[in-house]
């Protein structure tokens, strides 16, 4: 790929390739770019079983096939992983917004991806994703 760059990058004599280049450029840009920021999404699933395990059991049971949860108005992981049409998308946007119900805590982004990817491992086995 790195051959390709010169070549695309080298003067064109007809305006059409003048802006075919400037498409192929961009193009390639926003692949890396969208290629960086999915691998961004990616958590690390133990990290985020400690963090649930310390922050988020005050109210949630975050253990799998735990469904009891210390405040009973908190749905449990396991529950909230087997939720028809459940993401690990879904989950970090659901993480990142406030609840009625919750208390106001603030995790950083790489937290929240991480707390996403555990619950994700909590999902039945054969449930679409």
């Amino acid at each position: 790929m790195g051959d390709i760059i010169p070549v695309i990058l080298k003067k064109r004599e007809k305006p059409m390739d003048d802006a075919l280049t400037r498409i192929m450029v961009a193009i390639l840009f926003s692949v890396a770019f969208v290629s960086g920021a999915a691998a961004q999404e990616q958590g690390n699933s133990k990290t985020g079983s400690a963090l649930a395990a310390s922050v988020c059991a005050q109210c949630h049971a975050v253990r799998n096939g735990e469904f009891r949860s210390p405040n009973p108005m908190a749905p449990s992981f396991s529950s909230v992983a087997a939720w028809p049409g459940m993401t690990d998308r879904a989950l970090r946007v659901w993480l990142q917004t406030s609840h009625p119900s919750m208390p106001n805590i603030m995790l950083t982004g790489d937290e929240r991806n991480d707390i996403a990817a555990y619950i994700m491992t909590l999902k039945p086995a054969g449930s679409a994703m």
